[in-house]
C-alpha cells in the first residue's frame, strides 16, 4: 500500500477519535475488513506493541503502519498520530475564552462514551485471535480481576503474563 494512501487513512482514523484505542475500529474497518492489507492478528500485535511502550494509548498505529507498509507506513503512521494535535491546539486556544466551549466539552465527552462502545466492539475480532486456549484465557481473566481490584501498575500484569506463559511452553 502506498505510504500517502495509508497516511490519510490513518489521520481519518486518527482525527475522528479522541482517545487513543478509540482510533481501533474505524483503522480495523478500513486495513482488515476493507482494503485486506492487515490480519487481525497483526492488528492485535501493534496494540499489544503500543502498550507495552510508554507514550500515548494511539502509538499502536505506528505499529500498523510498520505492518503495512514497512518503514515508510510507520513514517506515514507517526505523522497520521501527530497531525491532529498540531490541528486541534489553535482551535481550541480559539474556543477556550468563548461560550462555545462548554458546549464542545458536551460534544467532546459525548464522542469519548461513544468512542468507549466501539472500542468494545473492536475488542472482540481482536480477543478471539489471541483467546487461543484455555491458558491464554485464564492470564487474560486473572490480568484483568489483578488490573480492576488492585492499584498495581500495568507493568506487573506484563511481567506475569510473560513469565506464565514462558513457564506453560517449556512445560508444554
Amino acid at each position: 500500500m502506498n505510504a500517502v494512501i495509508l497516511y490519510f487513512l490513518l489521520l481519518k482514523a486518527t482525527a475522528t477519535t479522541f482517545t487513543g484505542l478509540a482510533s481501533l475500529p474505524v483503522v480495523r474497518d478500513d486495513l482488515v475488513v476493507e482494503r485486506k492489507v492487515l490480519t487481525d492478528r497483526q492488528l492485535a500485535a501493534a496494540v499489544a506493541a503500543g502498550q507495552t511502550t510508554p507514550g500515548p494509548l494511539g502509538l499502536y498505529i505506528v505499529s500498523v503502519g510498520y505492518f503495512v507498509a514497512g518503514v515508510p507506513g510507520a513514517c506515514a503512521g507517526c505523522l497520521a498520530l501527530l497531525t491532529p494535535a498540531f490541528l486541534i491546539l489553535p482551535l481550541l486556544k480559539y474556543l477556550a475564552g468563548r461560550a462555545e466551549g462548554r458546549r464542545v466539552r458536551s460534544a467532546v465527552q459525548s464522542l469519548t462514551l461513544s468512542a468507549a462502545g466501539l472500542i468494545v466492539a473492536a475488542a472482540y475480532p481482536l480477543a478471539e485471535n489471541a483467546l487461543t486456549g484455555p491458558l491464554t484465557a485464564a492470564i487474560a481473566l486473572a490480568s484483568f480481576l489483578f488490573l480492576a481490584l488492585t492499584r498495581r501498575d500495568t507493568a506487573w500484569v506484563i511481567a506475569g503474563s510473560a513469565l506464565l506463559g514462558l513457564v506453560a511452553r517449556i512445560a508444554g
